[in-house]
């Protein structure tokens, strides 16, 4: 009867280490700036019927996903505000790379600079980093601009 007491030391012992380990790991899933808990963009497969989907079609993109609401929360100075980015819809190329697709807005033009695309669409790419870029379509104008993200070495100035 003297190892009992020993066993079931050593057996809750085990159990919390146990959860301490799994807890680790999904805390380091969490926070890693790849994780699949993170950066799977969701599909809506409710996909509207617009001009734009035809034209991503003949650019060489298959359109996986409708309309996505990304609601975004900040805290200033111990006030909440809240507000939300609009993704109009999620393509595919034909190697498999994921796109997020935006539609020109005849209120809120692009201003094609480097300051203007990156006030306007760099929050987009932010949020998803494993897209392959972001689709700017202008149905009216019947283009379709592909943007992608990269950082500048300096070496341009």
């Amino acid at each position: 009867m003297t190892g009992s007491p020993d066993k079931a030391v050593m057996a809750l012992i085990g159990v919390g280490l146990a959860i301490w380990v799994i807890y680790r790991i999904y805390v380091w899933l969490q926070s890693s700036p790849h994780s699949f808990l993170q950066d799977h963009i969701p599909l809506n497969q409710d996909i509207n019927p617009h001009p734009a989907v035809d034209l991503l079609a003949d650019a060489g993109y298959e359109v996986v996903g409708g309309k996505l609401k990304i609601p975004l929360s900040f805290n200033v100075d111990g006030s909440p505000l809240y507000s939300r980015l609009f993704v109009d819809y999620v393509a595919a190329a034909e190697d498999g790379t994921q796109y997020l697709v935006v539609l020109a807005r005849p209120r809120r033009p692009l201003d094609w600079t480097g300051s203007g695309v990156r006030d306007m669409l760099l929050p987009y790419l932010l949020i998803y980093p494993g897209v392959g870029g972001l689709l700017y379509v202008n149905a009216p104008a019947a283009t379709v601009h592909v943007i992608t993200f990269g950082r500048d070495d300096g070496e341009n100035d």
